[in-house]
């Protein structure tokens, strides 16, 4: 209990089963309001041990501060997940582009950028945009020959970012469903639903989906896609595909083109996967709002931001204090996880106004649902593309958007993830 006049007490904001009806936005504004650095506890929770604890950082210029200082904030001692990884698996994490700070970061980034040239991105609109009208056309007629209701979840959207980045990467058809598992195996560890019996190890303890063990099968397919690459380039004349750009770069590492290659499989896929739904469920929900994009009258790039602030697909990003610093008139020592919550940032007052309505034309619109700072994602105009026409080809074919029964959503307190979006089929 707060003592009289005192602030409340500190929410729990890191189980993730709070997650599974929502970002908990109540609880964001008690930590923004009156504990905008707050220490959480890390009990042990879903059959994961327990931690040494965070500071949890919610208002949105202090997560800003985090994301951008990488010096006083870094990505590397701790790699950028909340749990703490085993030291063993440390090194073997940090080969990964998330997971360094500058230089050694930007250093591989400007490697790996080579292979998403806006002119590669910008070609794909047409594939994507006949992708999004086809997948939507089918779960709509699938819905009028049964009862009447598809899950956009499992009928569209999976299979759009799936598809999409398969293409972009040139996995070949046959191999694409390893993406998806593989995505699902490390995004929904934390959701009973979705994760598999876990992994026990020598100490009695789940492995983590992000270990080398783990990844040992995922890894070697990479391996095998980059010798197909070099022997049979993919793509065509004017733009090969991403694998093979990768492989045929004579400065990218086989270490790196694996880490990379984990990366855009997991972060690339699930960043639209939990997007796309997420936003229909936002326009379902504003119908108005939703009535004003089908009339044309705002335009659908600055409705993707928007829809992006109010459903943005990570929840949440950990760095580790490299330094002693204060943050928000808190002290934080060197070596203390911090963890930044976009979507509490997304809603903060200080910089939304009235951050809960959903306002297609707002701008400007400062989210962090592509990070910030030298971390910025590199496929966020990839990601914001397929958003785009997706959202695009959904205004065609559906002139409203029923929702028959409430969402299910990921057990999670990282990925703000759907399980099951079910519409009524229109009339």
């Amino acid at each position: 209990m707060s003592g009289r006049g005192g602030p409340p007490p500190v929410p729990d904001v890191f189980d993730p089963r709070v997650y599974a009806a929502g970002p908990p936005h109540d609880r964001y504004r008690v930590l923004r309001d009156h504990h905008p650095v707050a220490r959480q506890e890390e009990k042990p929770v879903l059959g994961w041990p327990s931690g040494p604890g965070f500071w949890a950082v919610t208002r949105h210029a202090d997560v800003v501060r985090v994301l951008k200082d990488s010096a006083t904030f870094s990505s590397h001692l701790g790699a950028t997940q909340i749990r703490d990884p085993d030291p063993a698996d440390l090194p073997f994490i940090r080969r990964m582009m998330l997971n360094q700070d500058p230089p050694a970061h930007g250093t591989l980034r400007r490697l790996v950028s080579r292979a998403f040239t806006p002119r590669r991105v910008d070609r794909f609109e047409a594939r994507a945009r006949e992708r999004a009208a086809s997948l939507i056309a089918a779960a709509v007629a699938r819905a009028r020959e049964t009862d009447g209701t598809f899950d956009v979840v499992t009928a569209v959207t999976d299979e759009y970012a799936l598809l999409n980045l398969a293409d972009l990467l040139g996995v070949p058809p046959a191999d694409r469903g390893l993406l998806l598992h593989w995505t699902r195996r490390v995004i929904g560890y934390q959701d009973p639903d979705e994760a598999a019996p876990p992994v026990i190890g020598p100490d009695g303890q789940p492995v983590n989906p992000r270990s080398p063990a783990q990844l040992r099968d995922m890894f070697a397919y990479a391996r095998a896609l980059a010798a197909e690459k070099r022997r049979a380039p993919g793509g065509d004349d004017a733009e090969p595909d991403v694998m093979t750009t990768l492989a045929t770069d004579p400065e990218l590492t086989e270490p790196a083109l694996e880490m990379f290659f984990f990366l855009l499989t997991v972060a690339g896929n699930d960043t639209v996967r939990s997007a796309a739904p997420g936003g229909l469920l936002a326009l379902a929900e504003n119908p108005r709002e939703y009535a004003r994009l089908r009339r044309g009258e705002v335009a659908t790039g600055t409705a993707v931001d928007e829809l992006l602030r109010h459903h943005p697909p990570v929840l949440s990003f950990r760095r580790t204090a490299a330094r002693d610093t204060e943050l928000a008139g808190t002290r934080i020592a060197a070596g203390d996880k911090v963890v930044v919550f976009h979507a509490a940032a997304h809603f903060d007052e200080r910089v939304f106004t009235d951050p809960h309505r959903l306002d297609l034309s707002r701008a400007p619109n400062p989210h962090v649902a592509f990070g910030e700072g030298p971390h910025v994602c590199l496929g966020a105009h990839f990601a914001r593309l397929q958003l785009r026409v997706f959202y695009e080809e959904a205004v065609r074919a559906l002139p409203e958007l029923r929702l028959v029964e409430p969402p299910r959503r990921l057990v999670s307190h990282f990925i703000n993830g759907l399980k099951s979006l079910r519409f009524g089929a229109p009339a």
